[in-house]
């Protein structure tokens, strides 16, 4: 049998998931009957907003030439946010099919993607897709993907994945020039975890790729990190519906597989770990994935009638089937005990949320995100803080340092003087600027990456009238005159508000930030003051006014001592409720923080 293991990789909404459908259906894998529109897509989250979040694989059966062929794929997401899902998938082929729209041309993800491949030492089949379009212009497309990428245009395959052309062409090309796995099947057995889930009657269910020897179920197979061993009670493949294999097939060299073990624990599984069997180890593991970079950090916290421990299960569920965000328990005085958590950026905290809420069934108030920075201490130490409340004393602070990041913008030429403007708003410092088509450009600029998690990417879009795509990479961090600015609500400094700013900013960013908590925070009973501080100094402050009974509409007419003695009755009212009175922070209160403030 010939094996071919490959992914689908693209910019967001190219196609990829469509593409997917077609190779189903096309090797007979999916009947007319049963197929649906993004078919791999399994989460209710995905259909909703139409985008991969998780990497799909399947297995399915192919004849070319006479021969048989047995052809492995994962269907993997676009988003920047979710490039670990990719870097995973990477690991576990030998190709990859780059897939471009015909319409849109080669985006920032796709050039990254297409990298990464490259990296990876894959073989690359570009795709020219959804050529059926009006407005598809493949051969330019194949000319760009030449040019920045440099796969010959030739060598493009144009389809359309809505109705099925090109197709057997592009199964074809898969068969003839992608490598096949390089496993031996006689080796001892390793296996490389890329995936799991949760499941409630059989535990862990762990996805795998076997890159030397083979698997067979009854196999008493050793997790290589953790040393645990366990005995394998099912071993089966996607087909796309979960398929057990037939009595004492193995899953050998090169094929990819799920695996059931009666893992209970979810601690016992861990994504780029490596499975041998017990009785003839392999000497040591394989390679592994490199551990992914958080780059967004916020606090999430149970809220209603959810409990703390009820979300800290749902939380460490959820981590298992998704491994690139983190959590670590934390307090606050506001709020009690919570978790902070770190995610890869802004879509992929809005989605852990989400998740969170509809698959763990819990209620959440969030803070507002942070990214983290680096704090040198004046006795030389370096310290790394992802909450600004965690910041030591001004006094013990030699340098604080910013993470950068390298963000490559690709726009339409009549957009590039509105984005330089947006860009050096952010602080952004210009690297270059790469000419890309007649029409389009790639901008290169270094930016804080404060600057830009909130709503960069939502002006960016609307600047360029939605034509805009970005791609960014940890560049490092930087110095600069960087200050923690505090929120005072009714005199008492809350942890969650406080925000790191640039002190040129501080003044402007108060003022806007207060402005917005006044809207926001309700009126009590009794006043509020809301104040801005940097160390001991007040920078600005709002004030929000208090409900008040009107305690004169009694008093027809009579001495105006009478009223004046109600009101000042009433004052010392109000002030003893200020000082036992607590105030309730809404939720959009804590993502007021994020509002750069620059309209």
């Amino acid at each position: 049998m010939n094996i071919r293991n490959f992914c689908i990789i693209a910019h967001i909404d190219h196609g990829k998931s469509t593409l997917a459908d077609r190779m189903l259906q096309a090797t007979g894998a999916v009947t007319e009957r049963e197929a649906r529109e993004q078919t791999l897509d399994d989460m209710d989250l995905e259909r909703e907003r139409g985008i991969t979040i998780k990497a799909s694989a399947v297995t399915v059966q192919y004849e070319h030439n006479g021969a048989p062929f047995m052809l492995n794929f994962i269907d993997t997401p676009g988003h920047v946010d979710f490039h670990y899902e990719v870097s995973r998938a990477l690991t576990a082929c030998e190709g990859a099919i780059l897939v471009v729209d015909a319409t849109q041309g080669v985006e920032a993800q796709t050039v990254a993607n297409a990298y990464k491949a490259i990296d990876a030492n894959l073989e690359i089949i570009p795709v020219v897709n959804k050529i059926d379009l009006p407005s598809a212009m493949p051969d330019d497309v194949a000319m760009q993907i030449e040019q920045i990428l440099g796969l010959p245009a030739e060598d493009c395959i144009y389809v359309s994945s809505k109705t099925g052309q090109g197709i057997d062409t592009l199964l074809g090309k898969i068969c003839d020039t992608l490598p096949g796995p390089t496993g031996e099947k006689d080796a001892k057995a390793q296996a490389m975890i890329f995936d799991s889930v949760y499941d409630d009657y059989r535990g862990v269910v762990v996805y795998f790729r076997v890159m030397n020897g083979q698997l067979r179920v009854g196999d008493k197979v050793r997790m290589m990190s953790t040393g645990r061993v366990f005995q394998v009670s099912d071993l089966g493949k996607f087909t796309p519906k979960m398929t057990s294999q037939r009595k004492g097939d193995p899953i050998a060299a090169g094929e990819v597989g799920y695996m059931v073990a009666a893992i209970k624990t979810l601690e016992d599984v861990h994504i780029g770990d490596t499975i041998t069997v017990d009785n003839d180890p392999a000497e040591k593991p394989l390679a592994g994935y490199q551990e992914p970079q958080q780059m967004v950090f916020c606090d999430f916290y149970p809220a209603g009638i959810t409990q703390f421990d009820e979300l800290r299960d749902a939380i460490t569920r959820l981590r298992l089937n998704d491994a690139s965000f983190t959590f670590t328990p934390n307090s606050s005085d506001a709020l009690g005990f919570g978790f902070r958590c770190g995610f890869l950026g802004m879509l992929h905290m809005d989605i852990i949320q989400e998740r969170l809420e509809r698959e763990g069934k819990v209620n959440i108030v969030q803070t507002a995100p942070t990214v983290t920075y680096e704090v040198e201490k004046t006795d030389g130490t370096v310290m790394h803080i992802t909450n600004p409340a965690d910041l030591p004393d001004p006094s013990h602070v030699k340098e604080l340092r910013e993470p950068i990041v390298n963000v490559e913008i690709i726009t339409p030429n009549e957009s590039i003087g509105d984005l330089m403007k947006l860009c050096d708003s952010r602080r952004g410092q210009y690297k270059k600027q790469q000419y890309l088509s007649d029409t389009r450009q790639i901008l290169d600029y270094d930016l804080p990456l404060a600057e830009i998690i909130y709503d960069f990417y939502d002006k960016l879009k609307s600047i360029t009238r939605g034509y805009g795509t970005m791609d960014y990479t940890l560049a490092g961090f930087r110095k600069d005159n960087l200050v923690k600015m505090q929120i005072l609500v009714n005199g008492e400094p809350v942890d969650a508000l406080s925000v790191i700013v640039h002190r040129d900013k501080a003044e402007f960013r108060g003022r806007a930030l207060l402005t917005r908590l006044k809207k926001e925070i309700d009126r009590h009973m009794f006043e509020i003051p809301l104040q801005a501080a940097i160390g001991g100094k007040i920078i600005a402050r709002e004030t929000i006014r208090a409900m008040r009974k009107n305690v004169t509409a009694k008093c027809y007419g009579g001495d105006v001592t009478r009223k004046r003695k109600l009101l000042e009755k009433q004052k010392e009212g109000k002030k003893r409720m200020k000082t036992v009175g607590s105030v309730e922070i809404p939720q959009e209160a804590f993502m007021a923080v994020l509002d750069p403030g620059d309209g």
